[in-house]
Protein backbone atom coordinates (compact mmCIF):
# COMPACT_ATOMS: atom_id res chain seq x y z
CA UNK A 1 0.00 0.00 0.00
CA UNK A 2 1.58 3.70 -0.75
CA UNK A 3 0.61 6.66 0.44
CA UNK A 4 -2.06 8.87 -0.98
CA UNK A 5 -2.01 11.84 -3.22
CA UNK A 6 -2.04 14.77 -0.99
CA UNK A 7 -4.88 16.28 -0.75
CA UNK A 8 -2.70 19.51 -1.03
CA UNK A 9 1.11 19.99 -1.05
CA UNK A 10 3.66 23.47 -1.59
CA UNK A 11 7.15 23.47 -0.88
CA UNK A 12 6.47 24.18 3.22
CA UNK A 13 3.34 21.83 4.17
CA UNK A 14 1.05 18.68 2.80
CA UNK A 15 -2.19 18.06 3.25
CA UNK A 16 -3.51 14.39 3.48
CA UNK A 17 -6.90 13.53 3.30
CA UNK A 18 -7.44 10.41 5.05
CA UNK A 19 -7.57 7.60 7.99
CA UNK A 20 -4.26 8.99 10.22
CA UNK A 21 -4.02 4.96 11.37
CA UNK A 22 -3.56 3.58 7.69
CA UNK A 23 -1.23 7.04 6.60
CA UNK A 24 0.87 7.44 9.53
CA UNK A 25 2.83 3.85 8.98
CA UNK A 26 3.08 4.68 5.33
CA UNK A 27 5.35 7.99 6.02
CA UNK A 28 9.14 7.57 5.34
CA UNK A 29 10.32 9.79 7.81
CA UNK A 30 10.52 11.13 11.48
CA UNK A 31 9.33 14.54 13.35
CA UNK A 32 10.74 16.43 15.55
CA UNK A 33 7.39 17.75 16.69
CA UNK A 34 4.23 16.57 16.73
CA UNK A 35 1.10 19.20 17.71
CA UNK A 36 -2.49 18.21 17.91
CA UNK A 37 -5.84 18.82 19.26
CA UNK A 38 -7.14 15.34 19.09
CA UNK A 39 -11.15 15.73 18.45
CA UNK A 40 -13.04 15.22 21.92
CA UNK A 41 -16.95 15.76 23.04
CA UNK A 42 -18.28 14.52 19.84
CA UNK A 43 -19.48 11.17 21.56
CA UNK A 44 -17.36 9.04 19.49
CA UNK A 45 -17.78 10.79 16.49
CA UNK A 46 -21.65 11.10 16.79
CA UNK A 47 -22.13 14.76 17.76
CA UNK A 48 -22.85 15.54 21.40
CA UNK A 49 -26.07 15.85 23.21
CA UNK A 50 -25.77 17.52 26.36
CA UNK A 51 -28.49 16.94 29.16
CA UNK A 52 -28.20 21.15 30.02
CA UNK A 53 -29.12 21.74 26.26
CA UNK A 54 -32.07 19.20 26.36
CA UNK A 55 -33.46 21.17 29.27
CA UNK A 56 -33.09 24.62 27.57
CA UNK A 57 -30.74 25.77 29.92
CA UNK A 58 -27.09 27.23 29.11
CA UNK A 59 -28.03 27.24 25.33
CA UNK A 60 -24.62 26.83 23.35
CA UNK A 61 -22.57 25.35 26.22
CA UNK A 62 -20.32 22.80 25.81
CA UNK A 63 -21.11 20.22 28.72
CA UNK A 64 -18.21 17.67 29.59
CA UNK A 65 -20.31 15.30 30.01
CA UNK A 66 -20.87 15.21 25.99
CA UNK A 67 -17.54 13.47 25.84
CA UNK A 68 -17.20 10.04 25.72
CA UNK A 69 -14.02 7.31 26.27
CA UNK A 70 -14.95 5.08 22.88
CA UNK A 71 -13.63 7.37 20.15
CA UNK A 72 -10.22 7.96 22.49
CA UNK A 73 -9.91 4.64 23.35
CA UNK A 74 -10.13 3.46 19.93
CA UNK A 75 -9.20 6.05 17.53
CA UNK A 76 -7.79 8.87 19.41
CA UNK A 77 -5.01 7.42 21.86
CA UNK A 78 -3.43 4.66 20.01
CA UNK A 79 -2.89 7.69 17.22
CA UNK A 80 -0.90 9.49 19.77
CA UNK A 81 0.81 6.53 20.42
CA UNK A 82 1.35 6.10 16.77
CA UNK A 83 2.96 9.63 16.74
CA UNK A 84 5.28 9.35 20.17
CA UNK A 85 6.85 6.55 18.41
CA UNK A 86 7.85 8.55 15.21
CA UNK A 87 8.51 11.99 16.58
CA UNK A 88 11.12 13.43 19.16
CA UNK A 89 8.41 15.53 20.99
CA UNK A 90 4.60 15.38 21.30
CA UNK A 91 2.34 17.73 22.46
CA UNK A 92 -1.56 17.57 22.43
CA UNK A 93 -4.63 19.36 23.91
CA UNK A 94 -6.60 16.24 25.37
CA UNK A 95 -9.52 17.41 26.64
CA UNK A 96 -11.19 17.23 29.92
CA UNK A 97 -12.91 14.44 30.90
CA UNK A 98 -11.21 11.74 29.41
CA UNK A 99 -7.46 12.54 29.32
CA UNK A 100 -6.69 9.33 31.16
CA UNK A 101 -7.37 7.51 28.48
CA UNK A 102 -4.17 8.16 26.92
CA UNK A 103 -0.66 7.45 27.23
CA UNK A 104 0.70 9.17 30.44
CA UNK A 105 2.40 12.46 29.68
CA UNK A 106 6.20 13.28 30.55
CA UNK A 107 4.65 16.89 31.73
CA UNK A 108 1.60 18.73 31.30
CA UNK A 109 0.68 22.11 31.55
CA UNK A 110 -3.13 23.47 30.77
CA UNK A 111 -4.81 26.32 28.68
CA UNK A 112 -6.55 28.79 31.43
CA UNK A 113 -9.60 30.05 29.64
CA UNK A 114 -11.15 32.32 32.50
CA UNK A 115 -13.37 34.10 30.02
CA UNK A 116 -15.07 30.20 29.05
CA UNK A 117 -16.11 27.09 30.52
CA UNK A 118 -17.10 23.87 30.14
CA UNK A 119 -19.63 22.14 32.64
CA UNK A 120 -19.33 19.16 34.96
CA UNK A 121 -21.43 18.00 37.46
CA UNK A 122 -19.51 19.27 40.39
CA UNK A 123 -17.50 22.35 39.01
CA UNK A 124 -17.18 24.45 35.96
CA UNK A 125 -13.98 23.71 33.71
CA UNK A 126 -12.15 27.03 33.05
CA UNK A 127 -8.97 25.47 31.65
CA UNK A 128 -7.99 22.71 28.95
CA UNK A 129 -5.01 20.53 29.88
CA UNK A 130 -1.95 20.10 27.74
CA UNK A 131 -0.25 17.17 27.63
CA UNK A 132 3.80 16.59 26.70
CA UNK A 133 5.86 13.38 25.50
CA UNK A 134 9.13 12.33 24.47
CA UNK A 135 12.31 14.83 24.62
CA UNK A 136 12.28 18.74 25.14
CA UNK A 137 14.11 21.01 23.52
CA UNK A 138 13.89 23.82 26.53
CA UNK A 139 15.11 21.41 29.20
CA UNK A 140 15.28 23.58 32.49
CA UNK A 141 12.81 26.09 31.39
CA UNK A 142 10.22 27.73 33.83
CA UNK A 143 7.22 25.45 34.58
CA UNK A 144 5.35 29.21 33.75
CA UNK A 145 5.88 27.88 30.06
CA UNK A 146 4.06 25.03 30.07
CA UNK A 147 1.14 27.09 30.42
CA UNK A 148 -1.05 29.28 28.82
CA UNK A 149 -3.89 32.08 29.00
CA UNK A 150 -6.44 32.12 26.73
CA UNK A 151 -8.81 35.32 27.47
CA UNK A 152 -10.34 36.06 23.55
CA UNK A 153 -10.13 33.43 20.88
CA UNK A 154 -7.92 35.28 18.43
CA UNK A 155 -9.09 32.67 15.17
CA UNK A 156 -11.00 34.16 12.92
CA UNK A 157 -14.87 31.96 12.27
CA UNK A 158 -13.34 29.75 8.93
CA UNK A 159 -15.91 26.87 9.18
CA UNK A 160 -14.67 24.75 11.91
CA UNK A 161 -16.70 24.42 15.12
CA UNK A 162 -13.21 24.33 17.27
CA UNK A 163 -10.37 26.12 15.32
CA UNK A 164 -7.24 26.53 17.94
CA UNK A 165 -5.79 30.12 18.55
CA UNK A 166 -3.00 31.04 17.05
CA UNK A 167 -1.65 33.01 19.15
CA UNK A 168 -1.35 29.87 21.43
CA UNK A 169 -0.98 27.57 19.18
CA UNK A 170 2.20 29.34 17.88
CA UNK A 171 3.66 29.17 21.27
CA UNK A 172 3.14 25.70 21.43
CA UNK A 173 5.14 24.77 17.92
CA UNK A 174 7.62 27.65 18.70
CA UNK A 175 8.01 25.87 22.32
CA UNK A 176 8.14 22.07 21.34
CA UNK A 177 10.23 22.92 18.24
CA UNK A 178 12.78 25.33 19.79
CA UNK A 179 15.91 25.53 17.97
CA UNK A 180 14.75 21.87 16.61
CA UNK A 181 14.38 22.29 12.53
CA UNK A 182 13.46 19.29 11.59
CA UNK A 183 9.72 18.42 10.24
CA UNK A 184 5.64 18.79 12.05
CA UNK A 185 2.84 16.39 12.11
CA UNK A 186 -0.67 17.04 12.97
CA UNK A 187 -2.57 13.96 12.81
CA UNK A 188 -5.76 15.66 13.27
CA UNK A 189 -5.06 18.60 10.99
CA UNK A 190 -8.94 20.41 11.60
CA UNK A 191 -8.59 23.38 9.97
CA UNK A 192 -4.82 23.30 9.65
CA UNK A 193 -3.59 25.74 12.86
CA UNK A 194 -0.34 23.76 13.22
CA UNK A 195 0.27 23.55 9.59
CA UNK A 196 -0.46 27.57 9.04
CA UNK A 197 1.96 27.95 12.60
CA UNK A 198 5.20 25.79 11.22
CA UNK A 199 4.64 27.62 7.62
CA UNK A 200 4.54 31.43 9.19
CA UNK A 201 7.82 30.24 10.62
CA UNK A 202 9.66 28.57 7.86
CA UNK A 203 9.34 24.52 9.31
CA UNK A 204 8.09 21.94 6.38
CA UNK A 205 4.97 20.36 8.33
CA UNK A 206 2.36 17.04 7.69
CA UNK A 207 -0.84 17.21 8.35
CA UNK A 208 -3.74 14.50 8.11
CA UNK A 209 -7.57 15.07 8.18
CA UNK A 210 -10.13 12.43 7.86
CA UNK A 211 -13.49 15.14 7.06
CA UNK A 212 -12.22 16.25 3.48
CA UNK A 213 -14.61 19.87 4.52
CA UNK A 214 -11.92 20.51 6.86
CA UNK A 215 -9.08 19.32 4.86
CA UNK A 216 -10.60 22.37 2.17
CA UNK A 217 -10.73 24.41 4.93
CA UNK A 218 -6.79 23.99 5.66
CA UNK A 219 -5.85 24.13 2.23
CA UNK A 220 -7.33 27.62 1.46
CA UNK A 221 -5.50 28.99 4.55
CA UNK A 222 -2.31 26.85 3.35
CA UNK A 223 -2.72 29.50 0.32
CA UNK A 224 -2.84 32.44 1.71
CA UNK A 225 0.86 35.02 2.00
CA UNK A 226 2.97 34.07 5.13
CA UNK A 227 2.05 36.24 7.81
CA UNK A 228 5.00 38.83 9.15
CA UNK A 229 5.36 37.57 12.54
CA UNK A 230 8.44 40.39 13.10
Amino acid sequence: MSLPKPYYQDSAVTIYHGDSREIIPLLDQRFDLTLSDPPYGINGGQGGTSRLRARGAYEGVFSVDDDTPEFIVTVAAPIISMCIGISRSVIITPGNKNFCCYPQPVSFGCLWQPSAGGAQRHVWADSQPIFYYGESPTQGVSLSACSFENRINDETDNGHPCPKPYKIWLRLLTKGLGDWTGPVLDPFLGSGTTLRCAKDIGRKAVGIEINEAYCEIAARRMGQEVLDLT
